[in-house]
């Protein structure tokens, strides 16, 4: 269990910080980026919630993804080769696709792109899927340097699929989309 009685520890005013297995990187590496945009995207999903008190369905999947992604955070801060390491798994992707298809089910296929907005919630949703993709892309990029787990980039991919659904969800099941009009204000 984690403990935390002192919360400045002066170990990262040089510039560093510690992985989880204790070796010391620049806070500008890309391994501490990739989890630093998924806390960014943890906190977002937080607002989210704010907006989705009253849907007890949504804030509970919401509740799970935000310790879904405590535990991205953990798999990002933890180099490849570390014995027991905690992991995102695919049965935490393969939930999400769940909730993807529950979701979906009700909302009738697209005919144009949406424009974010519709609902606050929905306005919400959006962000943070946006805010998801840019944490899919330092994954990425750490990926491209350093082995990661790939369970863990299909995971963020798949919440940002999860929140444009939920996007739409949150507008009447599609009912409150706004669509693209292509080429409206020439």
């Amino acid at each position: 269990m984690v403990k935390l009685d002192r919360i400045y520890t002066r170990g990262g005013d040089k510039g560093l910080t510690s992985l989880v297995d204790g070796s010391r990187v620049p806070k500008h590496a890309l391994r501490v980026a990739a989890y630093g945009e998924v806390d960014e995207l943890n906190a977002t999903i937080g607002l989210l919630r704010l907006e989705t008190t009253d849907l007890a369905t949504v804030d509970a999947m919401l509740g799970r993804i935000q310790n879904d992604l405590f535990d991205l955070g953990a798999d990002l801060a933890t180099p490849d080769g570390i014995d027991g390491a905690l992991r995102i798994v695919e049965a935490q992707v393969t939930r999400l696709e769940g909730e993807i298809d529950a979701m979906n089910a009700a909302i009738p296929p697209l005919r144009s792109f949406i424009l974010p907005g519709g609902s606050r919630a929905a306005a919400f949703a959006h962000l943070t899927r946006t805010v998801a993709r840019r944490a899919e892309r330092a994954i990425s990029a750490l990926g491209e340097v350093e082995p990661i787990n790939m369970a863990a980039l299909r995971y963020v991919n798949r919440l940002s699929d999860h929140l444009f659904v939920l996007a739409r969800h949150l507008n009447d099941d599609g009912a409150a989309d706004v669509l693209w009009v292509p080429g409206a204000n020439r």
